[in-house]
Formats: structure tokens, sequence, C-alpha cells
């Protein structure tokens, strides 16, 4: 995926080591090239872009995100005016998923092409239907414009679909010793005194993974906790060594006697074993873990 993003000059002025526009492309997570507006050229972030990747490359990499940067000022002004707002944020995200076919040969899965605005999405393409999704409704003038100019939409499905496919197959191919690099989580599971007297806050966390898929999940007994049951879930985070981590949290009464287990699913996974306990003031809790393949499960006991 190739990542955009432009603050307004008054916001970035005031936020030290922001940068007012930055872009860059990510491979399974992993940062593989950078740009922003401070340094104004497109810089390899792997060894093996720094390798593989001839010099002309780099400089049309730098031209296109300058006139990307460009493209970002002229729009944001024009949002910020329709919207009757001062300091935004602006983002852009495009990229594609594919799956290795038996022949070695990457197929298209899915594609990407959204903005984002303040944190907020804005603006979609649907690639199946070739068309433009407001998210808003501040979005739909730029929808209906869009969509007018048919030539750019068939483009987009396009490059969705064949030239993003292709330049994600070379840079699997370039780097092929390090996408086999896969490391396991390390699991820990916790709790905390919750706002509550009578609760506790259980938390499971699984980080320091690759790659960043990875399933957990907390059950009560057999049952898996869902957003129903309170349970609140950080997503896959990035770690700053191109690891990554989750974490998965629910409140529980103290007195709820059931058995809580934290289960965490990694390609990566491989022996396990933990046993400790901690003490919350005149509350005990015991946590056991032990290995069930290919799933770590540790169960909190309560007494």
């Amino acid at each position: 995926y190739f990542k955009h993003t432009l603050f307004n000059e008054e916001k970035s002025r005031n936020l030290p080591g922001i940068h007012q526009f930055t872009a860059m492309g990510l491979l399974d997570g992993r940062m593989i090239d950078y740009f922003d507006s401070e340094n104004q050229v497109t810089v390899p972030r792997q060894e093996w872009m720094r390798e593989r990747l001839p010099a002309d490359y780099w400089d049309r990499g730098t031209q296109s995100r300058k006139s990307k940067q460009q493209w970002f000022k002229v729009n944001i002004g024009i949002l910020m005016e329709r919207m009757g707002q001062n300091p935004h944020v602006l983002q852009w995200m495009v990229g594609c998923e594919g799956k290795t076919n038996s022949d070695g040969t990457l197929r298209f899965v899915r594609g990407v092409h959204m903005y984002n605005y303040d944190g907020d999405d804005f603006l979609s393409f649907d690639a199946k239907n070739g068309v433009w999704v407001a998210q808003t409704p501040e979005a739909q003038p730029t929808k209906r414009k869009w969509d007018e100019v048919k030539v750019l939409n068939d483009y987009t499905k396009g490059y969705l679909e064949n030239e993003c496919i292709d330049w994600l197959s070379k840079f699997v191919n370039y780097d092929q010793q390090q996408l086999k690099k896969k490391s396991p989580p390390e699991v820990f599971v916790f709790a905390k005194k919750a706002k509550v007297e009578t609760k506790l806050i259980l938390t499971c966390l699984a980080t320091g993974f690759y790659p960043k898929d990875i399933i957990v999940r907390i059950r009560r007994n057999t049952r898996v906790l869902t957003a129903d049951d309170g349970l609140k879930s950080s997503g896959v985070l990035p770690n700053n060594d191109e690891s990554f981590q989750r974490r998965e949290s629910v409140e529980i009464l103290k007195s709820d006697l059931s058995k809580f287990s934290c289960e965490v699913i990694h390609e990566a996974t491989g022996p396990f074993d933990v046993r400790c306990s901690r003490t919350l003031g005149n509350y005990h809790v015991s946590i056991y873990g032990y290995k069930y393949n290919p799933v770590y499960t540790l169960p909190l006991l309560t007494t």
C-alpha cells in the first residue's frame, strides 16, 4: 500500500517532528520507501529496494510524490473552504492485496483507493462497480465530479487490478528472503483494577509477531467474547521494529468464577509455556499457559 498524509500548513507548524506532507510505501506492513515535504526526495527503507531498483526509479518516485504533494495542497484547500473549517489532515491510501497461485504468480484479491479527512472515511473507490462512494455528505460533490470522468474511473480500476499487482509481484519476488522470516508472538495475560471497585480488566496482549495476520480471542468458559460483552480490541498495531501487536481487554466482576482464557493463532507459533500468578489487593489471579497447536491458550483461573 502507498499512504500519503497532508497537514495544512498551520497545523503542521504547531506539531514538532510532523511534516506538512509525508508519503510511504508498505509491503505486508513494513515500510519500503519514504518521502516528506522537508527532504523532497523518495528514498528506500529496505536494503533490497536500494539494491534491486535503479536510480531512475527513485527519480520518478520523487517527481510523482512532488506532484501528489501539490495535488493535496490544492484539494485540502477546497475541502477546508467547503466545510468552513481551519486546521485539517487529508490522507490517501492506495494499494492492492494478492494471493499466490499454485504456479507462484499473484492474483488480484482486493484493491483499496480511499481518502480520509481528519481521521474519518471520506471517499473510496468501488473497484467492482467502477464508481466512487461518498462516506459523508461533504464528499458528494467530489463523487459526482469524479464519476463524470469515466476514463479516470477506468484507469483507477485498471491500476488496482493490474499495474498494482504487477508491482506487488516484483516487490514480493525481490523480498522473498525477508518475507519468509516469521516471528511468533510473545503473549502476555494480565489483570488490573477497573474504575468500578467490584470489577477487573482482563487483557490479552500478543506482540512482536510478523506477519501481521493474527487471531486473538478471549473466552469465558468456552464462549468467545465479543463487543456485545464489552470486549475492546486495539486491532493490529505496528511496533517500532517492524513487528506488530494486538491486545484484547474485557471487564469482569471479581466475583465471576468462570474460566477465562486467551487464544492466539499465528502462522509462526511455536512451543509456548508460561505459568505465573498475580495479586491485586486481596484478589488473586492465576495465569496458566500451555500450547494448543497451532493455538496458544492462556487460561485465567480466577479464585
